[in-house]
């Protein structure tokens, strides 16, 4: 009888398996948030629990934690020393890929904001992520290099891929201002969470890259209440989070109607073109409370989904 691992693949199963629940048990207080974030908002939505079959073939993958006997090809399997699914294009276009800007600019906290941008958009990024799982979804930190996942497993790769400082080699993607490029499979979900302050043309050249394999996307803009109000009055310095740059004004409170109309036509620009490729587009603020987003995340998201499952067969 041939065995489904090694034994030296069983051990380092066990081993990973072991290391993520131990890490998650230490895991910082924004988890802890994020998870009362998603019962708070997942009582009022219901979740879904798909049976995974597809139409038409997509591709095989590595068998991982998760899968059962069932879904293994065993005559592919029969070929290599390892253990393959055969993956249709409807499980594939049922995943979800979630972004969270790891920029400097994200580091900002005003004096009245109870948090950072960064924090704040971890905690809805790890709260849809929960809500996901818990929905049957199949989920993964875009740029991470893991592929999607259901379950526990899945949200925590999510949360380490967040939390974690991040090595040599993934350092560039989780602290570039713009999210990496990616080929994903069709019709899948991505979800960008960023205070999206980068040139506009480089957001929307990186998002029409995206929707151009076919991706639904979903932008969710994060900013701290003083860039939103720029509420300063009198002398102020400005200084650049990710420059050296310093900025004296004698009389801050001139600046704010220019700066009020600078931010609403950046914006515009960015939701115009999300619109055009059927992207949503939402913005959200620190000293707001985050249900109400991760909310209308959730249902625009959720729709998205339910839109694209083929119809049943039969009466």
């Amino acid at each position: 009888m041939r065995l489904p691992f090694s034994t030296s693949n069983k051990t380092a199963a066990t081993s990973l398996r072991l290391q993520a629940d131990t890490l998650a048990e230490a895991m910082p207080p924004l988890v802890t948030e994020a998870e009362r974030i998603a019962n708070t908002v997942a009582q009022g939505v219901h979740g879904r629990r798909r049976t995974g079959m597809g139409e038409s073939f997509w591709q095989y993958r590595r068998f991982r934690e998760g899968d059962t006997a069932s879904s293994v090809d065993w005559r592919h399997s029969a070929r290599s020393r390892h253990l393959f699914v055969r993956e249709t294009e409807n499980e594939s276009a049922e995943s979800v890929w979630l972004w969270r800007d790891g920029s400097p600019s994200m580091d900002y906290a005003s004096d009245g904001a109870p948090q950072t941008k960064k924090d704040r958009a971890t905690v809805l990024t790890l709260a849809l992520a929960s809500l996901l799982v818990q929905g049957g979804e199949n989920v993964a930190a875009l740029g991470s290099g893991f592929p999607p996942g259901t379950g526990r497993s899945a949200y925590r790769r999510i949360a380490h891929t967040l939390m974690d400082d991040p090595d040599e080699t993934t350092k560039r993607l989780t602290l570039d201002s713009l999210p990496p490029p990616a080929r994903l499979p069709r019709y899948a979900q991505i979800v960008l969470i960023s205070d999206f302050l980068s040139p506009p043309e480089e957001i929307i050249a990186r998002i029409k890259g995206y929707a151009a394999d076919g991706i639904r996307g979903h932008l969710i803009q994060v900013l701290d209440p003083a860039e939103e109000d720029l509420p300063f009055t009198g002398r102020t310095e400005f200084e650049g989070i990710e420059d050296n740059l310093r900025l004296m004004i004698g009389r801050a409170e001139r600046l704010r109607l220019g700066y009020h109309e600078r931010l609403a036509q950046h914006r515009d620009q960015i939701m115009t073109a999300a619109q055009r490729i059927n992207f949503t587009f939402a913005t959200h603020r620190t000293d707001r409370p985050p249900h109400t987003a991760l909310l209308a995340l959730y249902g625009a998201l959720s729709g998205a989904i339910e839109a694209r499952r083929p119809p049943r067969s039969g009466g």
